[in-house]
């Protein structure tokens, strides 16, 4: 018996496959076309790319591993949220998808607040343009006949899920993350939904993310040379289906994700909204268990941005760095490069360099960017602090993660320990298959989200930890010095 991950990125597509005790057997990757940006502070993509890349995926998989592809009992799906996908009466798809990371709804959460005094409260988050709801309410303005021809709202791993099974079906981590959802009640607000003009009829069927969610067409089962009853579990937004790879589902343990955005995250035994310092509080993935996360939306994506100025790859840029690190460096760079969430709450604001001399290479400007990353954590890290939150373990996740001086930076700076484990740049894809072997078996999670086995653990470096408080402080203090400037 087998189970299969599919984790559906705005990059690519990641597949892997793991046995009944968890052991991975096989993966597989595509990429995807990248997201377009037809305005600034705008990402689209279209929601046919994750498809091809997932289809090619699964196929190179069932090349290189045929058999244990052909005992896959249950399939999990992970990927990233907010997006919203907007279908037709017929599921056709009625315009390219906006994503997590645009900004271009800012006026609709202000709208929408308004509208709703009690948003917050039964959402648990503030309305920000990356949840999806906002979206719709841009849609409606500014785009009504699109907008008139709304049957359903899927959400990116959803639309895969309905290509795979015919379903139309989300599971409560990634349904947290629309603006739809009550948080704490576990299902869609009618409240929340009327805001933007929309009814339940629009929505997917709930379930959780450890439960069944439908079964494999028939046709695919046959292309991969699968049983004709593989069941396909409710999955999980990317962060939540990380933790679900790491076995952070009891309160207290955590991670730090170095992908495209940032997240610290950690787990709660209740739903403990904190709107104040723009904390997201969401569903986890699994029955009767919460979660918080502190977002940062450019994080690997802001090294990316300097590889493409300099013309310089990531590995290179992040080894420069590292070779010539001795401590905190003169240039400051905010990371706000597609706005900000967690705790500004400003889709405006933008990117910026400050401290630049003659000395300033790519070298040095790529430590400024990690260190940039670094400390949008340690702002996530006090505004959960402010709200009582405890965070007792955290696990690194993410393709930022490879950078041995990253992960320094983030446990100094976070005064904590950060264990890496064994392939962690499949966090998702692993939670996604756990999640399926669940589903597919009814086992319990608790038994089955297991911590992975740790390759490494990154203890802070006590010797740079009064540097770096000087420097945070600098850092602290540039967005409201030049806010306005950036915004």
């Amino acid at each position: 018996m087998t189970y299969l991950g599919i984790d559906i990125g705005t990059s690519g597509v990641k597949v892997l496959l793991i046995d009944e005790h968890g052991r991975a057997l096989g993966e597989a990757s595509a990429a995807a076309v990248e997201p377009v940006r037809p305005h600034p502070g705008w990402s689209e993509q279209n929601p046919t790319d994750w498809w091809t890349a997932t289809l090619a995926a699964v196929d190179a998989l069932s090349k290189s591993h045929p058999s244990e592809l052909a005992a896959v009992r249950g399939i999990g799906l992970s990927g990233h949220m907010h997006g919203a996908t907007l279908l037709d009466k017929n599921d056709d798809v009625l315009r390219p998808c906006i994503l997590w990371n645009d900004g271009r709804s800012a006026a609709e959460c202000v709208e929408m607040e308004a509208a709703l005094p009690g948003l917050r409260a039964i959402a648990g988050n503030i309305a920000m343009p990356g949840f999806t709801a906002p979206k719709i309410v841009w849609v409606r303005k500014h785009e009504p006949e699109i907008f008139a021809r709304i049957a359903k709202v899927l959400l990116p791993k959803a639309y895969i899920r309905l290509l795979l099974t015919g379903e139309h079906v989300e599971d409560m981590s990634d349904a947290a993350g629309t603006l739809w959802l009550d948080v704490g009640k576990r299902d869609w607000s009618d409240e929340l939904l009327a805001v933007t003009g929309l009814n339940r009829g629009h929505m997917p069927t709930l379930v959780e993310g450890s439960a069944p969610s439908g079964a494999l067409k028939r046709e695919f089962a046959q292309r991969w040379g699968m049983d004709a009853n593989v069941v396909v579990a409710g999955g999980a937004g990317d962060n939540a289906a990380s933790a679900c790879g790491i076995g952070a589902i009891r309160p207290g343990e955590g991670f730090v994700s170095l992908g495209t955005s940032g997240v610290l995250f950690v787990c709660n035994d209740k739903f403990r909204p904190n709107t104040e310092g723009a904390v997201h509080a969401f569903c986890h993935a699994v029955p009767d268990t919460w979660h918080q996360m502190g977002v940062i939306l450019s994080a690997t994506d802001s090294l990316n941005w300097l590889s493409k100025i300099t013309g310089q790859n990531q590995a290179a840029l992040s080894g420069a760095a590292e070779a010539q690190f001795t401590g905190p460096g003169e240039e400051i760079f905010l990371p706000y490069l597609s706005g900000e969430r967690t705790p500004h709450n400003n889709s405006g604001a933008r990117g910026s360099f400050v401290g630049l001399s003659h000395l300033s290479d790519p070298a040095r400007l790529a430590q400024a960017v990690m260190e940039g990353v670094t400390f949008a954590f340690r702002d996530s890290q006090r505004v959960l602090a402010d709200a009582g939150t405890r965070i007792d373990r955290l696990l690194a996740v993410g393709g930022g993660s490879r950078s041995a001086l990253w992960l320094k930076m983030i446990a100094t700076n976070l005064d904590m320990e950060i264990a890496l484990p064994e392939d962690g740049d499949f966090g998702g894809a692993l939670g996604a298959a756990r999640l399926g072997l669940c589903a597919a078996e009814g086992a319990s999670p608790a038994t089955v989200m297991t911590m992975p086995p740790i390759k490494t653990v990154i203890a802070p470096d006590k010797t740079l930890s009064a540097a770096y408080s000087d420097q945070y402080a600098r850092f602290s203090a540039l967005y409201p010095a030049i806010e306005e400037a950036i915004s």
